[in-house]
């Protein structure tokens, strides 16, 4: 897609950064690096698509759209295996930058401390018991309670992907409000989601995911896909999100929407980039 035409397409108003040939080299090596970390591919935690591959797609995305500096505090939020911390290990400082990374679920946890922490000590671990219908349902720490192990404006950048998709809406509330409390001034969240816009909504282009026929969960801003667990994969109105981000105190500096609704684009889920007011550019 044409930069004119994300342009238009996006509520946000937002130019995409030029290729960044310094950038390309760093994910060129460490995907060819083969002394990093990586998982057993039949491992539950790992998810869709090459760990390696996403994991480095992403670190791209970090730095270019959401402005990433090797000397950040690095928040990820469900970290779940480390598939974005590893590549960070490669750009992160090793004095200056830090990654705090937490999920409710310990395996993947442990994996990472055996795996990244020893070698990175930069590199945090923490599991918190959050409560999930899916991937933690004895969880004491309720999602509508959550506030997180860290005090207000620690972090430089925030990580959520693939976290609000699958959320119900009152949560996304409570997580966003902790995301505005633990960025400095200036910091950002960099956040994958389910925009159900006119095109998804009504599937026009009949390219559409076919995993993803989102149904609207009655009067709610929310769209879950039938004969499927409600939280499996969770979409949202377009808006409701931007005005969940607005009442945490978050600025939105990019909003582009995915290939996922059957419309070219570079990335598949929908990306915010979104600042803490307060701060300056």
């Amino acid at each position: 897609m044409s930069e004119t035409a994300l342009r238009q397409e996006n509520t946000a108003a937002t130019e995409l950064p030029a290729r960044d040939e310094r950038v390309e080299a760093l994910l060129g090596s460490i995907l060819r690096n083969r002394f990093l970390p990586e998982p057993n591919p039949d491992s539950v935690f790992v998810g869709d698509g090459s760990f390696r591959a996403v994991g480095v797609e992403f670190l791209g995305h970090f730095i270019l759209l959401g402005g990433v500096r090797p000397e950040s505090r690095v928040l990820d939020i469900g970290c779940g295996i480390g598939r974005m911390a590893v590549p960070l290990t490669q750009y992160l400082d090793f004095e200056k930058g830090h990654y705090s990374g937490i999920d409710p679920v310990e395996g993947g946890i442990g994996w990472c401390r055996r795996f990244i922490t020893s070698v990175y000590p930069n590199f945090a671990f923490q599991r918190v018991d959050i409560a999930h219908e899916l991937y933690n349902p004895s969880g004491k720490i309720s999602g509508n309670a959550l506030k997180l192990p860290y005090a207000d404006g620690h972090f430089d950048f925030v990580i959520m992907t693939s976290i609000v998709t699958h959320l119900p809406p009152d949560e996304v509330l409570v997580y966003l409000r902790e995301v505005g409390r633990l960025l400095k001034p200036g910091g950002r969240l960099f956040m994958t989601a389910f925009v159900v816009d006119h095109v998804a909504a009504a599937n026009e282009s009949g390219r559409r995911d076919a995993r993803l026929s989102f149904a609207r969960d009655g009067d709610g801003p929310c769209w879950y896909v039938p004969d499927m667990p409600r939280l499996a994969a969770v979409g949202f109105d377009d808006g409701f999100l931007d005005g969940a981000l607005d009442r945490a105190g978050l600025a939105i500096t990019l909003k582009a929407l995915g290939a996922w609704r059957g419309k070219e684009a570079e990335h598949y889920q929908d990306i915010f980039v979104a600042e803490r007011r307060g701060g300056g550019a």
